[in-house]
């Protein structure tokens, strides 16, 4: 540069400029820093003065704005590279999609939008090869007309990506309210230090992106040592002094036919009957259902044998029994509270929903603490389904039963049968179950192996009474009992001799119903007794 120009010189020299091409676009590539692919390109305006040099943008575009100039330099720029794309659509030169910036001086003049399209239908390009972009700090002040504007981009079928996000001081409000399609990250906000409390911070803002279904492009990347940093928190695409400064025209052409391409991919791809953006609104439906209708849910993400809670509803603070708050779930680390065993299981599940698209279900033990109910082991039973994928980070959507209380009810009940399996090998003692409604009986293991019985017996005692197990005199007294339990009879007993031998057994019933009084099941006994009386027994 051999000097800077004034105010005024810049002023005068403008229109000279445009019809002189000394105001002209150097292109920037934006390279998937895990494939080396190009996904695009900005178009950065230049001014190289014959007499004075090479301007540096940040002296001029502010008097061009300030003299509401900036406007008609923006539309130059978008034609200059509608004119560059529509070269290499007739020479069948590659191309990608190039980004053009909107200053905030654009949006107050309400026919941008429709210049850029008289300009676009004039060269004849496609809308998906251009993409606009706004500053953050265009919507300070503005936002109402920004909303507007972007609404008739979109409607246009522009891209619109937010450039220099976290450069300025209301980076949420405004993605809140801007729908924007990508979001460029200022790298600046790094300030030369890799990790630390700024490497926290965009380690968030690439999750939100990612949970905003928004691809992100990390701006001004200049050393490998950024790059691969920001390849670790899940952004891959890169622009900047690294792969590329910006450069003229022949020079961009020419990287374009060195370079290989392949299209931004969508940050997170949910399932088709997701819709990210109204689950995490707190008024919609989505999140209506999430937090009252179903049980009890939560949202994790997955990638290489990492868990992060993201959301859980109060239902699931309730079924863990811990007396924790939400936010104190969501901070629990879930791995650390599983050993390798149940770890190992719940892993190989999320991969097996990964794999199969459908939901998946494990039992796993967990140790937890809570400052009002200490320690405690849990068994949770969980059901698994993959709704959204991010590279090799997937999103997971968990239904949760603590059951806990079953497990050990069933340990019970199973080191009770345990017992009573002993116990009866020394008793000659039968034990099984009548279920009343289906007439269908489950023998124990001895009744199983001495008698010849299934697992399970329908239109019972029917087969008992044709297999001989039953003598055909005491068979008449035996199809009564069942009727009599079938009508709420809780107690019968006799002596019935069994098997062609006539060994004498005392049978006992014992009736189990419900709240309402309905016979449900009943459960029979048969004890060897030592003398047959002569007469039948019954209750």
């Amino acid at each position: 540069m051999k000097r800077k120009m004034l105010s005024h010189e810049i002023v005068n020299g403008f229109t000279s400029a445009i019809r002189g091409r000394n105001l002209y676009p150097c292109y920037q590539p934006q390279i998937n820093h895990s494939t080396g692919r190009m996904v695009g390109a900005e178009a950065l305006m230049r001014w190289c003065h014959p007499d004075f040099g090479l301007q540096f943008p940040s002296d001029f575009v502010p008097v061009l704005e300030q003299n509401d100039l900036i406007y008609w330099a923006d539309l130059y720029i978008f034609e200059c590279v509608c004119s560059f794309l529509r070269k290499c659509l007739d020479s069948h030169a590659p191309v990608v999609p190039i980004s053009v910036n909107m200053s905030r001086f654009d949006i107050y003049r309400h026919e941008y939008v429709d210049g850029i399209e008289k300009i676009r239908k004039k060269y004849d390009i496609p809308v998906k090869l251009l993409r606009i972009e706004i500053t953050e700090s265009s919507a300070i002040g503005g936002m109402d007309l920004m909303t507007a504007t972007i609404g008739q981009l979109k409607a246009c079928g522009y891209v619109v990506e937010m450039d220099d996000f976290g450069s300025g001081y209301s980076s949420l409000n405004i993605l809140k309210n801007l729908d924007v399609d990508i979001i460029k990250l200022d790298m600046g906000f790094l300030d030369g230090d890799i990790g630390g409390r700024g490497g926290i911070i965009l380690s968030s803002v690439v999750n939100m992106a990612k949970w905003l279904d928004t691809p992100l492009i990390a701006e001004g990347v200049e050393t490998l040592e950024q790059a691969d940093y920001m390849k670790s928190l899940g952004c891959n695409y890169i622009q900047g002094y690294l792969y590329a400064k910006p450069m003229p025209e022949k020079d961009f052409l020419e990287k374009l036919y060195q370079t290989e391409h392949e299209p931004i991919a969508p940050s997170m791809k949910l399932i088709d009957t997701m819709n990210a953006g109204k689950f995490w609104d707190p008024d919609s439906m989505e999140t209506l259902i999430f937090s009252n209708f179903v049980g009890a849910a939560a949202l994790f993400a997955y990638q290489e044998e990492k868990l992060e809670l993201l959301r859980v509803n109060e239902k699931y603070t309730r079924e863990l029994a811990m007396n924790l708050s939400a936010q104190e779930v969501i901070g629990l680390d879930m791995r650390q509270g599983m050993d390798e065993h149940n770890w190992s299981v719940y892993e190989n599940t999320i991969k097996k929903a990964i794999a199969s698209g459908d939901e998946e279900t494990c039992e796993t033990w967990r140790d937890l603490h809570s400052k009002c109910c200490g320690d405690d082991r849990i068994c949770i039973r969980s059901f698994l389904r993959v709704i959204g994928r991010a590279g090799q980070q997937f999103l997971v959507y968990a239904m949760v039963q603590n059951i806990t209380a079953e497990k050990k009810n069933y340990r019970e009940v199973y080191e009770s049968d345990q017992r009573f399996r002993h116990a009866s090998e020394q008793a000659n003692v039968y034990a099984w179950e009548y279920t009343i409604a289906t007439k269908e009986m489950r023998p124990c293991f001895r009744c199983m192996r001495d008698l010849g019985l299934p697992a399970v017996v329908k239109n019972y005692p029917e087969p008992a009474i044709a297999a001989g197990i039953f003598p055909p005199d005491y068979a008449d007294m035996y199809r009564d009992w069942h009727r009599r339990l079938a009508e709420g009879e809780t107690n019968i007993e006799g002596i019935i001799p069994l098997t062609v031998g006539r060994v004498p057994f005392h049978i006992r019933y014992t009736l189990e119903s419900d709240e309402n009084g309905k016979p449900l099941k009943a459960y029979g006994s048969a004890t060897m007794v030592v003398n047959m009386p002569n007469e039948k027994e019954s209750a």
